[in-house]
């Protein structure tokens, strides 16, 4: 009985988990407008922070005419890119993950809310 439970429980969190990762990209358009003064996710334009703009997939501190931060530009000098994993760790701590980077913003405290964000940087137009 106890490990039916347990594998049950480990089922329910895992398609939780499931559900979270794939995002959906019309409610990340809407938690995205937390960023939208610092960044935008449909233009190759930079603000106070970089184009967010095919960030995914994308080598860690690559915008052409952006100036990162040192500790950005350190974490991604091995070759990091932003992967779901590395958007993830990054938008739910920004400073937690990078310390010492330049953005103010401390971080999306929902699990839904960062897997629909990256939902919608991986694909703007899916939120018309």
């Amino acid at each position: 009985m106890i490990k039916t439970l347990a594998c049950a429980a480990l089922l329910l969190t895992a398609s939780t988990g499931a559900a979270f990762a794939d995002g959906d990209a019309k409610a990340g358009a809407a938690v995205f407008k937390k960023c939208s003064a610092c960044h935008t996710a449909t233009e190759a334009k930079n603000k106070v922070g970089p184009s967010l703009m095919g960030v995914a997939g994308r080598k860690v501190a690559s915008v052409e005419g952006f100036k990162y931060s040192d500790a950005l530009k350190t974490f991604g000098a091995d070759g990091k890119v932003w992967d779901d994993a590395h958007l993830t760790a990054y938008l739910a701590d920004p400073k937690g993950t990078v310390a010492k980077n330049k953005m103010a913003f401390p971080g999306l405290k929902k699990p839904e809310d960062i897997a629909n964000v990256i939902a919608y940087l991986k694909n703007p137009a899916a939120a018309k």
